[in-house]
């Protein structure tokens, strides 16, 4: 994983910090637990629901940050007698502990998610569950959902189950491990099958029309007591444990649908023909070759955003596809759209239950449906409110606001200086040319820009630009370059 990273001065650091804390007062973000929710917690830990079958005879294993404890998934993969894979996907199981209308319960409906910023974790549970008793930590038994894929040669799943067991992690890995491992040949053959059913299911996202777009990740991190602010580049390993992710959540969209109840993340198609022209337009003006009969999933795939017209028309198409969202349904009323138009397929998020409370509904319905048995009241009494409570979620809005906030700081010395930059967006579609977005490799940062001289911005042009304000406390565009003609 490389990183171009920007170091921040002293002054930088302290008002960084400064602004951080000012953020998560602004979003409101709990920072403790009250003391009725770790006694829970406490008492949770010690005393979970097991009715689980044991499957501590498989090797799992663990693939997460280094510094990670709150472990959702482990897996195992495996070769089937006669041709294809079987995969087995264990996802942390923390309806073991979390007992329906329980101050821990409560607890999770008021924070949503799990809220990463750079200098600290705002958890959806407190750390004794989900970094120590429903972690699927190494070297101890823990209750989980069990998912069972069978896949044939080609890597299609021709059947998928879900139900409770006891399992086992034997290892836990970084990516950087599990991909040196691969690569040079040293993986055991469990871990190494991920590279192989991890291509053959990009080949099938490809044959199905999924959508995927490898654009630069900016990220914030605290390390030796200094913040930086990097472009990540992600590893191979990555997107194959992705696939492995996505898989599932297709299988338990499929089996809510089949059996009438569930809770779905879906997204429309963007079905406005000005929109759709208006990116053949940008496509034909970048001179990036969107022939007749390829799909926009095809374009994007051979798209490199290292080369600045490939980055901008990324950007650009982006920014036009339409919000997902959750859509609930119950006793066979299945609604109209059931579709993930980025995934192709219909798709359900169910395997991060320790950071995503969502995740802990879809679990139980498709473990019940694969049971032959009713969902559980309590799923039911919550599911028709679950898509408004995840819309409460801060995630999205402390990710944006802490890089808006880490780009501010990096560059509040450098005011009035000249970069290399590239335009990869402008408002000339909302009848401002005259303003958007550049890209700047170093440091890694993305910002709005104005021309100031008459000219308008050419999406993918390379400029010069002149930083005219880096402010964390700006109520304003926080960073605004202006193009030097």
């Amino acid at each position: 994983m490389r990183r171009h990273t920007m170091h921040m001065s002293d002054e930088a650091l302290d008002t960084l910090r400064s602004a951080l804390v000012d953020l998560r007062a602004e979003l409101k973000v709990p920072l403790a637990f009250p003391k009725r929710v770790l006694k829970a917690a406490d008492k949770a830990a010690a005393q979970p629901q097991l009715h689980h079958t044991d499957a501590t005879h498989l090797p799992f294993f663990t693939i997460d940050p280094p510094t990670s404890k709150d472990l959702d998934q482990a897996m195992h993969l495996e070769r089937r007698p006669g041709g294809g894979f079987r995969v087995y996907y264990a996802i942390a199981d923390v309806a073991a502990f979390v007992r329906p209308g329980s101050p821990l319960d409560a607890e999770a409906h008021d924070r949503i998610e799990t809220l990463y910023f750079p200098d600290l974790k705002v958890s959806l549970h407190p750390p004794v569950l989900s970094e120590d008793a429903a972690s699927l930590l190494p070297d101890k038994d823990r209750p989980a959902l069990l998912w069972q894929h069978d896949l044939d040669a080609d890597g299609n799943v021709t059947e998928s189950s879900v139900s409770r067991a006891m399992v086992r992690s034997r290892a836990k890995y970084s990516y950087q491990y599990v991909q040196q491992a691969i690569e040079d040949g040293t993986a055991e053959e469990s871990v190494a099958l991920l590279r192989e059913i991890g291509k053959l299911r990009e080949t099938v996202e490809i044959m199905r029309g999924g959508i995927s777009v490898n654009l630069p990740d900016q990220e914030v991190t605290f390390e030796d007591g200094s913040f930086r602010l990097s472009y990540v580049d992600t590893l191979p390993v990555e997107g194959w444990n992705e696939q492995i992710s996505l898989m599932t959540g297709m299988a338990a969209a499929k089996i809510m649908i089949d059996s009438g109840t569930g809770i779905l993340r879906t997204q429309k198609e963007q079905s406005d023909p000005q929109v759709v022209k208006r990116l053949h337009e940008i496509a034909k003006l970048l001179d990036i070759d969107w022939g007749p009969g390829v799909s926009y999933a095809a374009l994007v795939r051979k798209l490199d955003p290292k080369k600045q017209k490939h980055m901008a028309f990324l950007t650009e198409a982006t920014a036009t596809m339409l919000k997902a969202e959750y859509t609930t349904f119950r006793d066979h009323q299945t609604p109209e759209h059931t579709m993930h138009v980025a995934i192709a397929a219909p798709y359900a998020h169910c395997t991060a239950p320790l950071r995503r409370l969502v995740d802990r509904y879809a679990g139980e319905l498709c473990v019940a449906a694969c049971a032959d048995k009713p969902p559980p009241k309590w799923v039911l009494d919550a599911l028709h409110c679950l898509p408004c409570d995840m819309a409460r979620g801060k995630g999205g809005a402390a990710d944006r606001q802490t890089v808006d906030l880490a780009e501010a700081a990096v560059l509040m010395d450098q005011v009035g200086e000249v970069f290399d930059a590239a335009v990869i967006d402008t408002d000339a579609e909302r009848d401002d040319p005259f303003k958007g977005k550049v890209y700047l490799a170093h440091p890694a940062v993305i910002a709005k820009v104005a021309s100031t001289n008459g000219q308008r911005l050419l999406l993918g042009a390379s400029v010069r630009a002149r930083l005219e304000r880096a402010d964390p406390s700006s109520d304003d565009d926080k960073v605004l370059f202006t193009v030097v003609p």
